[in-house]
């Protein structure tokens, strides 16, 4: 609150005052010997919580360009969806939030939680697994293992994830929910809820239909297997993401399940890259096409999930519901193409960056009352091909006082950064946000330098109070 002074004060009540600071000054030194005051920045800290700031990036020059709607594709499909992977963000979208069969692309949640499974250290690619009865009765695609057959993880992986073998799925899953496929379809479900699929449920590890799966293994409620096609790219960026060498397995052309067999397993992705020179696929190969997962049923009709990678960046489509195993893979080129000729990633702010206007954040306690801050992570975003990112913001938040109370170690997160880039040519904002961390440690402060650092402190509050009085 502001006092006012009336005429009548003038230079006697100014004087007056001044004395009464001082007085005031000495008497809170000689408290100060047995309390130390905090400084203002811990007050602030501790009355203020989280603080918030917001600025723009330097715009750079962007030429215009005009990106073609979805409709003028001509896609013949129930649903598909195009997606950025490092982004997620969303390229094309038609009809993608409605729950559909996926049929067997809902094995890429059995390959993703293997590939967890080993990644954790809770089972290993050589591991030996003993086949069930109920992975030996399983129908559709399948390797024709039989009960009491011994295969490693490896191989059953591979036999999954390139030929689609149902025997092989259930085989997994059943080794790694000890002995239960119903069990390993609750972790499927659980993991789903994890990854934010709205839709998804599995009643499976397979993707068949329920009608087709052995006696007595269905599930009790009846619920069949069903995921959008937006669920199912959020399915396929975690695989892509959090898992980046599963194309060791996925652009396999194919390969023999048993050195006895008379023919090899052969992938069902036409779409690979590798297959420009057979005869049968060149006509489908994409450059740079490397996974990930095919699918049919009578429900489902045909699907496909497709990743790619072409100068840096991966695209991630899916199409549902197509008339052909040959559609399946002549709509996604269709979606493919539409993303590589019409889009490219820029990266607005690299791992570790300062942050142009925010140098340091405030450090309670410590040796220094500040510490440098740098981004843990980069910051990519999608822009129409040829242009720049224009329209980038940024928000900071700024981790409460204990996190911000030294000792603090480098790479300490202390704060969030969130970046918000807008063009009116994309259908949605893209919003990221990353860490800020200490680019440096900051020793706690002893007794002493906090005792003389919070007399400094409010020595100067009250002289600069005092100054802006004359």
């Amino acid at each position: 609150m502001e006092r006012k002074w009336g005429k009548q004060t003038g230079k006697k009540s100014k004087r007056q005052l001044i004395k009464k600071s001082v007085a005031s000054l000495m008497l809170v030194n000689m408290l100060c010997l047995s309390t130390i005051v905090p400084t203002a920045a811990m007050a602030a800290s501790a009355t203020s919580g989280t603080s918030t700031d917001q600025k723009s990036t330097e715009a750079t020059a962007s030429g215009s360009t005009s990106i073609p709607s979805a409709d003028s594709l001509g896609l013949q499909v129930k649903s598909a969806i195009l997606i950025e992977a490092t982004t997620g963000k969303v390229l094309l979208s038609i009809n993608s939030d409605e729950a559909l069969p996926p049929a067997s692309m809902s094995k890429m949640m059995t390959e993703y939680i293997v590939s967890d499974y080993v990644k954790q250290g809770k089972i290993k690619w050589d591991d030996v697994v003993t086949v069930s009865a109920n992975a030996a009765a399983q129908v559709g695609s399948r390797v024709f293992l039989a009960e009491g057959d011994k295969h490693t993880v490896l191989d059953l992986y591979k036999a999954m994830a390139v030929g689609s073998a149902n025997d092989a799925t259930v085989a997994l899953a059943e080794y790694i929910a000890g002995g239960s496929e119903k069990e390993f379809v609750k972790l499927m479900n659980e993991k789903a809820k994890d990854f934010g699929m709205k839709t998804a449920h599995f009643a499976n590890a397979t993707g068949l239909s329920i009608a087709d799966m052995p006696k007595g293994t269905q599930p009790e409620d009846g619920k069949e297997t069903v995921m959008s096609a937006s669920d199912t790219a959020i399915l396929a960026r975690h695989i892509v993401v959090d898992h980046p060498d599963f194309n060791e397995v996925t652009k396999i052309q194919s390969f023999k399940f048993r050195s006895t067999d008379k023919s090899p397993v052969v992938n069902w992705n036409w779409m690979l890259a590798s297959n420009s020179s057979i005869t049968n696929f060149k006509a489908y190969a994409y450059p740079g096409l490397d996974g990930l997962k095919t699918g049919h049923t009578n429900a489902a009709g045909q699907c496909f999930t497709g990743t790619a990678e072409r100068n840096g960046m991966r695209l991630i489509s899916v199409v549902m519901g197509t008339s052909s195993d040959k559609q399946r893979f002549i709509q996604t080129k269709k979606v493919l193409d539409y993303g590589f000729d019409h889009f490219e990633v820029k990266q607005i702010v690299g791992a570790k960056s300062a942050v142009s206007g925010l140098a340091t954040i405030p450090v309670v306690k410590g040796s220094a009352t500040e510490v440098p801050v740098v981004t843990d992570a980069a910051v990519n975003v999608v822009v129409p091909k040829g242009t720049n990112p224009q329209n980038v913001t940024y928000t900071v938040s700024q981790a409460d006082e204990t996190a911000r109370t030294a000792p603090i170690e480098a790479g300490k997160a202390l704060g969030t950064i969130t970046y918000t880039y807008k063009n009116d040519s994309m259908p949605q904002d893209q919003v990221t946000t990353v860490n800020l961390i200490a680019s440096e440690p900051v020793e706690k402060g002893s007794w002493l330098r906090l005792f003389f650092r919070s007399i400094g402190d409010l020595f100067g509050d009250l002289f600069n109070s005092v100054k802006n009085m004359f």
